[in-house]
């Protein structure tokens, strides 16, 4: 794990919209646990789903971050600038024998999945059936077309019927929720790398970017859990050193959902950013803060004071 190594944390939004208040929550608690540690504290704009970031959209969070006095130790990365990186792990992956190229609609998955009698749950995502992967039994050849029979742009999968542990869990710790484990094939099947339509899978990237960046702690919401395990077996296959984990309490909507721009999420006050970092607080349940009118920065070093989540060895 990562205790040997100097703290690096990162907070690395999606520039699809404005940050609100569940960003803050995310981006807060990964500065305090930074500072809290005397590491270093990183941004990262994951903008590698270009198409679903409106210009100028990652400009804007960092201006939110600096108002709310969330200032990054080192000029932030970009994702888009990151393609050569993606190319040459998926490379490396491809040359070891771990990656394959898929060419299974989303239709076929399902059709595959429910001649096996699997039935779709609410909520529940679509585990990969291994159609495509090579050697694999019962492989159909009309997975690969589309609806006039012409041949499908593959995406690239990830393979996960190698997992180490003998009872095919995997394993791992987290530093709020606590011990966890989730069988990777059968409740996910062989992740995404690049898709159909070429761009870079969201796993890829941030796994390939924590490794280049020496990130020894990721902090973030705790919807983002169920992608750890998926995170820590590409760790394992690109031979990356595996950080720690801490995923913190949501903010959630009227109707007990996580708060997004789908269920009215409304964009940072950037005249209020004391009374925002307040709301985030409460949030990650940190307790006995000062009150009333006071400069940003003694908020904040107050705040370090009392996060609850304390140095790890």
């Amino acid at each position: 794990m990562a205790a040997s190594r100097p703290y690096v944390g990162r907070f690395a939004p999606s520039p699809t919209g404005p940050l609100h208040a569940g960003s803050l929550v995310a981006a807060l608690a990964s500065w305090l646990d930074a500072r809290a540690h005397g590491g270093r504290w990183l941004v990262r704009v994951e903008d590698v789903d270009g198409p679903r970031c409106p210009p100028g959209t990652g400009e804007l969070q960092l201006r939110q971050l600096a108002r709310c006095g969330l200032l990054a130790d080192a000029p932030p990365w970009w994702q888009s600038d990151r393609d050569a990186a993606y190319q040459e792990a998926l490379a490396r992956l491809v040359a070891a024998g771990l990656a394959y190229p898929c060419h299974c609609s989303r239709r076929a998955i399902e059709q595959a999945l429910q001649a096996r009698g699997w039935q779709p749950t609410r909520h529940g995502g679509t585990p990969y059936p291994g159609t495509c992967r090579p050697g694999s039994p019962g492989v159909v050849a009309a997975l690969g077309k589309g609806e006039a029979g012409a041949a499908r742009i593959p995406a690239w999968r990830l393979r996960t019927d190698r997992l180490q542990p003998a009872d095919g869990l995997l394993h791992w710790q987290d530093r709020r929720l606590g011990s966890q484990h989730q069988d990777l094939a059968l409740a996910v099947g062989d992740v995404v790398l690049r898709r159909a339509d070429g761009l870079w899978a969201y796993q890829l990237a941030v796994v390939v970017d924590d490794g280049a960046q020496g990130v020894t702690d990721v902090v973030r919401g705790e919807d983002l859990a169920d992608n750890t395990p998926r995170q820590i077996h590409l760790q394992h296959c690109l031979g990356l050193p595996l950080p720690r984990y801490l995923h913190t309490p949501l903010v959630l909507a009227a109707d007990g959902q996580k708060l997004s721009k789908q269920n009215g999420a409304q964009a940072l006050d950037l005249d209020r950013p004391l009374l925002a970092l307040r709301q985030a607080a409460a949030v990650l349940g940190l307790q006995g803060l000062p009150t009333g009118e006071l400069p940003l920065a003694d908020w904040l070093a107050a705040a370090v004071q009392a996060w609850p989540w304390r140095p790890v060895a």
